[in-house]
C-alpha cells in the first residue's frame, strides 16, 4: 500500500491526535501500519486487534481512500411516531397537568397525547421522547422571587466589597440565627454503606423538641461564635451583641452584615446600634440572605451533622452542635468571596 505525502501526513495527525475518536485513531494506524510493509498479522499483534479487523480497514482504503476510514451510513429503524406525536408530548409535559394531579407522569402523558392526536403511544416511549430531550417534568427547582428594591445593586456591591476588601483594622461579622432544628432520634440503628449499596436509614424516627441558635462569623479569620437561644426576638438578639461587643477588643469598629429578619429590623435592635456607634451595620436586599456569609457556616453544620444525624434528645443536638463549631475553629479559614466570577469556595 502507498501513500501521498497529504495522504500520510493527514494519517499521522489522526493517529497521534488526543481528541479524535478511539476507532479512528486504531484505523489511521492500520493504514500506516501497512503503508511501511508490515502485513496483517504483524499489524494485528502491534494494535491487538484481530486479523479481520486489519483486513477490513485495509480493504476499505485501498477503495475509497481516507473516506474510506469513515463508518458506513446506517439506515436505522424507521421512526414509528412522526413529529406531530413528539410534538405533543412535549406541549403536554410542559403544560400544567389538568388537576387534581399537580405532576405528570409519564402514563398521564401518554393518555392525553393518545386522546388528542388519536396515535397511542406508551408510557416508556413518553420516557425515552423526553429523556431525550433532557425534559424531565417530574423534577422541580425552587426558586425565590428577588425584589427589586432601588438600592438592590448598592447593597451587593456594599456587602460584597466588605468581604473583598474589609476596612483596615476593623472587625467584620456575618451575623444569623438558624431556628426550629430537630432533634430527631431513629426508631432503629442505621446500616452502615457496602460495596454496591448505600447506607440504610430507618424512616420512622421519635421527635424531641427543637433548638435554635445564633451564629457569629468572623470574615477575616473564619472563627464562629454560636450561642443556643430560647426565642428569636430583638431582646435576645441585642443580649448576644452585647456578648459580642464586651467580648471584642475595644476601640475596633464591627461591621456586620444582617438580613432583614424581625430581630434584626426591630426598634429595639435599631436602638441598640444607635447607642454604639462602633458598629457598622451593612444590610443584606430582600430576599437575598445568601451574601450573608454566616449561611455558608449552618450549610456546612447541616450536611456534617443534622442531615443524617440521630439525637437522642435536645440536649444531644446542642451538645453535638456545640462540638462540630469547636472542631470547625480548630481548622478555621475564611472563605474566598468571589463577585461576578468562579463560585465561592474556602480559602487556601
Amino acid at each position: 500500500m502507498e501513500l501521498d505525502d497529504e495522504t500520510r501526513d493527514l494519517l499521522q495527525r489522526v493517529a497521534s491526535s488526543a481528541k479524535a475518536q478511539v476507532r479512528q485513531v486504531l484505523r489511521a494506524r492500520i493504514v500506516l501500519a501497512a503503508a511501511d510493509g508490515a502485513g496483517n498479522a504483524a499489524i494485528a499483534r502491534q494494535l491487538a486487534v484481530c486479523v479481520n479487523t486489519v483486513r477490513k480497514w485495509r480493504g476499505r482504503f485501498a477503495e475509497r481512500g481516507p473516506e474510506g476510514l469513515k463508518n458506513a451510513a446506517r439506515s436505522g429503524r424507521p421512526r414509528h411516531y412522526d413529529d406531530l406525536v413528539r410534538v405533543a408530548v412535549v406541549a403536554t409535559a410542559t403544560s400544567t397537568p389538568p388537576g387534581p394531579a399537580a405532576t405528570w407522569t409519564h402514563q398521564a402523558i401518554a393518555a392525553r397525547v393518545g386522546s388528542t392526536v388519536f396515535a397511542p403511544i406508551s408510557g416508556s416511549q413518553v420516557g425515552r421522547i423526553l429523556a431525550g430531550l433532557d425534559l424531565k417534568p417530574h423534577k422541580v427547582r425552587g426558586w425565590l422571587a428577588r425584589r427589586d428594591t432601588p438600592d438592590f445593586w448598592d447593597r451587593v456591591q456594599d456587602i460584597c466589597g466588605l468581604y473583598r476588601d474589609p476596612p483596615a483594622g476593623a472587625i467584620v461579622l456575618s451575623i444569623d440565627e438558624k431556628t426550629a432544628i430537630q432533634a430527631r432520634e431513629r426508631r432503629y440503628l442505621a446500616q452502615p454503606p457496602r460495596p454496591g449499596r448505600a447506607a440504610r436509614r430507618e424512616f420512622e424516627y421519635r421527635r424531641h423538641g427543637t433548638a435554635s441558635i445564633v451564629a457569629a462569623l468572623d470574615v477575616i479569620t473564619g472563627q464562629t461564635l454560636a450561642e443556643t437561644i430560647q426565642r428569636n426576638d430583638a431582646a435576645t438578639f441585642t443580649a448576644f451583641l452585647a456578648r459580642l461587643d464586651h467580648l471584642l477588643p475595644p476601640g475596633k469598629d464591627i461591621h456586620v452584615v444582617l438580613d432583614n429578619g424581625s430581630s434584626h429590623t426591630a426598634k429595639h435592635t435599631k436602638a441598640w446600634f444607635a447607642a454604639h456607634p462602633r458598629w457598622h451595620v451593612h444590610w443584606t436586599p430582600p430576599h437575598a440572605s445568601w451574601l450573608n456569609q454566616v449561611e455558608l457556616v449552618f450549610s456546612a453544620l447541616a450536611r456534617a451533622v443534622l442531615r443524617h444525624g440521630d439525637f437522642s434528645s435536645r440536649d444531644d443536638l446542642i451538645e453535638k452542635m456545640d462540638a462540630w463549631m469547636i472542631q470547625l475553629n480548630e481548622h478555621a479559614r475564611p472563605f474566598r468571596w468571589t463577585y461576578q466570577g468562579t463560585p465561592l469556595k474556602e480559602a487556601a
